[in-house]
């Protein structure tokens, strides 16, 4: 069973910055895809960023592209996301996710690539 756990989130002004980390478990890490996702109270999760298994190729969303970077560290089992000039909008809580299919996937930004999940961090972005 793979285990995800996110950490890294906090209060900070708008403006800053922040890392999340989502460590994983299984000898497998470095043969999936990677994303991170979001979820504001009263709105669907929606997707964010994520990285193919080589780690070859980034996926950002429109309202972060520029300002989040997302890489792995295959010799840690970890992703991260830094999260760069944050604003009151991106409050919500992050979820790092695992691709669904081993060296591949096709659409990274659909929920549905990904099986596991993690269980969350909260990231409150105050103005």
């Amino acid at each position: 069973q793979v285990q995800l756990v996110e950490s890294g989130g906090g209060l900070v002004q708008a403006g800053g910055s922040l890392r999340l980390s989502c460590a994983a478990s299984g000898r497998t890490f470095s043969m999936y895809a990677m994303g991170w996702f979001r979820q504001a109270p009263g709105k669907e999760r929606e997707f964010v960023a994520a990285i193919t298994w080589s780690g070859a190729s980034t996926y950002y969303a429109d309202s972060v592209k520029g300002r989040f970077t997302i890489s792995r560290d295959n010799a840690k089992n970890t992703v991260y996301l830094q999260m760069n000039s944050l604003k009151p909008e991106d409050t919500a809580v992050y979820y790092c996710a695992r691709g669904r299919t081993y060296a591949s996937g096709t659409d990274f930004y659909s929920p549905y690539e990904y099986a596991y999940w993690g269980q969350g961090t909260q990231v409150t972005v105050s103005s």
